[in-house]
C-alpha cells in the first residue's frame, strides 16, 4: 500500500510503527516506517501534507483520491502524494511496508516563498504513484535516519526534509491516471508471482516475457514502467531480501540461503547484499545472534 497513514486511521486498521521520529526533534515535518496490513483503508484529510513511499516487494493496490480512481501493481519506490485536506481510500492485497512522510503547511509554504516562482504556484500537488529517482533517494536517506541507532543532528534530516519538499513543489502537476504504457495488474501480478516462488531458479526473460505474452523487448519496456527498474535488478533485490528474511530466521548457514535463493555461492550472495543493502551475510547473521543473546 501507499496511502500515508498517521493518527487519524480508524483504530481498527492493523498497523505498527516500526521506527518513528516522534523523539528525534524535527521541526516542520516528521516520518514514520510502518508495517500495514492487507484490506481496504479510509484516510480523512489532515492538516499536513502528507506522502507515502512504497517499500519493500510490490503489492497490488486500488486507491481513489481527489476524484482519480488507479488499479495499479506499487513498487518500491513509488510514491502517492496527498496535500493538506484531501482524503482517499486505499485497499492493498497485502501486507507491506510504507514510509509515511508528513509536511506541516508553514514548512512548505517558508521553503516555497524561499523558491522562484510566480504567486501561488508554488503549492504540493495531489500525486498517485509518483515515480521519481530523486525523491526516492531522499526517502531512502530518510529512512536511515529513523532506523540509526542514535539520532543524527537534526539538521541533516532538516535538509533532507527541505529537500523533499522542494523536490515535491518542483514537480508539482495534476493528479492524474498515469498514460504511459504499463503492464495491466493482472500482467504484472503473474510475473511477480512467478518470480516470487522461482527466485532458486535460473530466471530468463524470455520465460517471464511468456508469462505475460509479450516479445521479450516490448516486455523489457513494460516491466520498467510498471516495477520502475529492470527484470534483472528486480530480481537480483527480491533474492536480497529473500535472503536477509532466511538469514534472520536462522537454521541455514549463509551458503544454503544463497542457494536456496537463487545465487551461485555465498560470495555471489555476499556481493549483491553488500551492494542493495549496504550489509553482508555474515553482518547480519551476526546482530541475529547478539539479539539472542542479549
Amino acid at each position: 500500500m501507499n496511502a500515508v497513514l498517521e493518527d487519524a486511521i480508524a483504530p481498527a486498521v492493523g498497523r505498527v510503527t516500526l521506527a518513528s521520529s516522534d523523539a528525534l526533534d524535527w521541526r516542520g515535518f516528521g516520518a514514520q516506517m510502518l508495517a500495514i496490513s492487507a484490506g481496504r483503508h479510509r484516510i480523512p484529510g489532515t492538516a499536513y501534507h502528507r506522502v507515502g513511499v512504497h517499500f519493500g516487494a510490490p503489492v497490488r493496490a486500488h486507491c481513489a483520491c481527489d476524484g482519480v480512481r488507479l488499479a495499479r501493481i506499487q513498487a518500491e519506490g513509488d510514491a502517492d502524494v496527498v496535500p493538506a485536506g484531501l482524503d482517499g481510500v486505499w485497499t492493498d492485497d497485502a501486507d507491506c511496508t510504507v514510509l509515511s512522510i508528513r509536511l506541516e503547511d508553514t514548512f512548505v509554504r517558508e521553503i516555497a516563498g524561499q523558491l522562484v516562482r510566480k504567486p501561488g504556484t508554488a503549492t504540493i500537488q495531489p500525486r498517485l504513484q509518483m515515480r521519481d529517482a530523486r525523491l526516492q533517494h531522499l526517502a531512502w536517506a530518510l529512512r536511515a535516519e529513523l532506523e540509526a541507532g542514535e539520532a543524527s543532528d537534526p539538521l541533516y534530516a532538516e535538509s533532507i526534509g527541505t529537500a523533499i519538499a522542494v523536490r515535491l513543489l518542483d514537480a508539482a502537476g495534476p493528479l492524474e491516471a498515469r498514460r504511459v504504457a504499463v503492464l495491466s495488474p493482472r500482467l504484472a501480478a503473474r510475473v511477480t508471482d512467478y518470480i516470487e516462488s522461482h527466485l532458486d531458479a535460473r530466471l530468463t526473460l524470455a520465460e517471464l516475457a511468456a508469462l505475460a505474452e509479450l516479445s521479450v523487448p516490448h516486455f523489457k519496456v513494460l516491466f520498467r514502467a510498471t516495477l520502475g527498474m529492470p527484470v534483472h535488478q528486480y530480481v537480483v533485490r527480491r533474492r536480497v531480501e529473500r535472503a536477509k528474511t532466511l538469514l534472520l530466521k536462522g537454521g541455514l548457514n549463509a551458503t544454503q540461503v544463497a542457494l536456496e535463493v537463487g545465487f551461485a555461492h555465498q560470495s555471489h550472495l555476499a556481493h549483491w547484499m553488500n551492494r542493495v543493502l549496504g550489509v553482508t551475510p555474515r553482518e547480519i547473521m551476526r546482530d541475529r545472534a547478539a539479539r539472542f543473546t542479549a
